[in-house]
């Protein structure tokens, strides 16, 4: 039987977490058109776990970033929509901390988004 593969980060490594299947592609990282960028080998250089209620996102050079899992998302500023699969898809951004890791980190311009809770079904890609 084959155990079930999920990952927080979309397109990213899979995080071993009980609770990971809840968090199954809720984060993802966008270039600067707001496009999602799906480069597995440029994301695998992000190792992705789950802890304490936060996505833990660590790589060799780099202090860790944690994100809180679970956050009412009630301010409108920080949303913004990305591109994923050729469709709009609604999102949260997680932060200029969060944009400058990410970027620092994949050596490209780019921001860690959440898809928003109230966002519909997400046209992944296969």
């Amino acid at each position: 039987m084959t155990e079930a593969v999920y990952t927080p980060l979309a397109g990213g490594q899979p995080a071993v977490h009980p609770d990971a299947g809840d968090y199954h592609r809720r984060w993802l990282l966008i270039d600067d058109e707001g496009n999602w960028l799906d480069d597995r080998d440029l994301l695998a250089r992000i190792e992705v776990s789950l802890r304490f209620g936060y996505l833990v996102l660590q790589a060799p050079g780099m202090l860790r970033l944690d994100i809180p899992l679970d956050v009412i998302e009630d301010d409108d500023s920080v949303r913004m929509t990305a591109g994923i699969g050729g469709q709009d898809v609604d999102v949260v951004d997680e932060g200029e901390v969060a944009a400058i890791w990410a970027s620092t980190c994949l050596e490209r311009p780019c921001r860690l988004v959440k898809i928003h809770p109230e966002a519909s079904s997400v046209p992944w890609p296969r």
